[in-house]
């Protein structure tokens, strides 16, 4: 097995599924804070308490799809460390939409290339993380978010209500969790 380099360092292989090209379909996302630390705010008496950077990570979900109309959100939970999603992939093909970046009128073509290659999935979650990085940068908040993101192809109705189920109560099984941390390992098990 040989190890990718880029930039002359060693990469971690994608954990993404090969048989599926994230460009359409129904994900539960879980994205987490480095080190899983409380940036998003605290849960106190059973409700969650956001930070400035948590109520500002909340405005953003509920922007996807202005700036990703092919992506819809119908759930999802910020958490202390964490945040979970359902995000529902369809739509034209409107990979390049976010990376039309140009310099006096010319493109920059090593972002398109790069958003050529990626699904809508990951250009939807990569442009959300940034925005969340980029606001607290300019507010000089302490902020970072952990490399990657987990998502799990959502395969029925009857998975659907369960993750739905799990973001829900989320927030309420947060103190009963005496480790506090997401285990949602019975609703995404891999064969």
């Amino acid at each position: 097995m040989s190890v990718e380099k880029f930039q002359n360092k060693y990469r971690i292989g994608t954990k993404r599924a090969s048989w599926h090209d994230y460009n359409g379909g129904e994900y539960f996302i879980t994205i987490c804070t480095k080190e899983r630390k409380h940036y998003f705010g605290e849960i106190v008496d059973g409700k969650m308490q956001l930070s400035a950077v948590g109520k500002y990570t909340d405005e953003c979900v509920q922007k996807i799809s202005e700036h990703n109309p092919y992506a819809q959100i119908p759930e999802y939970v910020i958490m202390p460390d964490h945040i979970h999603l359902i995000i529902i992939i369809s739509g034209d093909d409107c990979r390049n939409a976010p990376w039309r970046v140009s310099t006096n009128g010319i493109k920059n073509k090593t972002m398109q290339k790069m958003a050529n290659n990626k699904g809508r999935l990951s250009i939807a979650m990569g442009g959300f993380k940034q925005s969340v990085t980029r606001f607290a940068r300019q507010n000089d908040i302490p902020f970072q978010w952990q490399s990657r993101f987990y998502d799990h192809i959502i395969r029925d109705q009857n998975e659907m209500n369960q993750i739905a189920e799990y973001i829900e109560n989320n927030v309420a099984k947060w103190e009963s969790d005496n480790s506090n941390q997401y285990n949602h390992n019975h609703l995404t098990q891999k064969n």
